[in-house]
């Protein structure tokens, strides 16, 4: 038997004496396979992504998904007996570098058995085989309960009838159409979540260095590296610093970011990628407050940045972002409409050519540099 089924069968049996009975719930791994998704694909369709897709994966063995260029690791560990059973996958989505120390997956891992078992079971919707096998050990038991559990699932049905129609205020839209109603005071404090670099917008709240990296670890350096660096085409976070006359310059937080409030209304809006708003406010000053420690921008571990502080921290780029007074120069202010035809007398030239960017058609004029790319 190859160390790696040794070490996850293990794994389950210390796990099968030390927890509780638990029904492992597909739906519920749904969600937490919410973590897993920018990387993964699953279901009809799939395609590999950094990762490769995981339709099928159950009792596949590790390395093999067609068409996905593997680490020299995880093909090892294939060729040594690795297969994503129960006890391998468990052992792996809770400490992937315990089973595959090389793998090039940044995820740390999952910290709770009862989400390992639910993403287990999702799976195995997408895993014939284990589809099957489940079907198969529930149909008698379904059979029995059937005619017994009848009443109760009606009286449950019933329960459930949704009221949000008869509930929501009526429409009031006065509309050529008739369409829509007023937002609740409840749906635009929920929408109503920005933060401006004056600090309003920000929830009270305050989050660590220290804690900010654990949860850095766990949500987002699966896509934006261990320290910032970036994963594939996943933005780089950190460094950068005395770059922005480069050619291609490296803009991250540190090097080109105006102001905190933009990290904290975005990782606050849209992070972690596939699992948005899952943060609590908490998490998100915790979470940057480590992206300002990667960036040097703070040194102490220790550091708290709270909503009291928060005004207080200024990036390095900010002096170089002016206020858009478009309107106070003469073009605009002696405007009284704005021109839509004839605006500029003479012939235009081009005076310029966007190489760098790649949006200038190649063979365009008589440049031969014109075009260019990004490889």
């Amino acid at each position: 038997m190859s160390k790696y089924l040794k070490a996850a069968l293990l794994t389950a049996a210390v796990t099968a004496v030390a927890s509780p009975a638990f029904a492992a719930d597909p739906a519920a791994g749904e969600k937490v396979f919410r973590k897993c998704a920018a990387c993964h694909a699953v279901g009809e369709g799939a395609q590999n992504k950094v990762g490769p897709q995981l339709n099928n994966v159950v009792g596949r063995t590790a390395g093999t998904a067609e068409g996905f260029k593997y680490s020299p690791a995880m093909i090892e560990a294939g060729e040594n007996g690795l297969v994503w059973d129960d006890e391998a996958m468990t052992k792996y989505f809770a400490k992937p570098r315990d089973v595959v120390p090389k793998t090039r997956m940044a995820f740390a891992g999952l910290k709770k058995d009862e989400d390992i078992e639910n993403v287990i079971a999702y799976l195995k919707t997408f895993s014939e085989g284990a589809a099957a096998e489940e079907e198969a050990a529930a149909e008698p038991a379904e059979e029995s309960t059937e005619m017994a559990e009848a009443p109760a699932a009606e009286d449950a049905a019933a329960e459930e009838k949704p009221t949000l129609a008869a509930e929501a205020p009526p429409p009031d839209h006065d509309g050529a159409f008739g369409l829509g109603r007023k937002a609740t005071d409840d749906e635009v404090a929920a929408w109503d979540i920005d933060v401006r670099p004056d600090g309003k917008g920000l929830p009270p709240g305050s989050g660590t260095v220290a804690d900010g990296e654990v949860l850095y670890t766990d949500n987002c350096a699966v896509c934006h590296g261990t320290f910032g660096e970036g994963v594939g085409r996943w933005p780089v976070l950190a460094g950068g610093q005395d770059t922005l006359t480069d050619q291609r310059p490296e803009k991250t937080i540190g090097s080109y970011w105006p102001y905190l409030s933009t990290v904290y209304d975005y990782v606050h809006r849209a992070m972690p990628f596939g699992n948005a708003r899952s943060l609590s406010d908490d998490d998100v000053y915790a979470i940057t407050a480590y992206l300002l420690y990667l960036n040097d921008i703070v040194t102490d571990e220790d550091f708290e940045l709270s909503s009291d502080n928060f005004t207080e921290i200024h990036l390095p780029n900010e002096e170089n972002f002016i206020p858009d007074d478009r309107f106070e120069e003469k073009h605009y202010a002696d405007a009284k409409e704005p021109c839509m035809t004839e605006c500029k007398p003479g012939p235009v030239e081009i005076t310029m050519r966007a190489q760098v960017l790649d949006v200038t058609p190649e063979g365009g004029g008589d440049d031969e540099n014109a075009g260019g790319g990004i490889d």
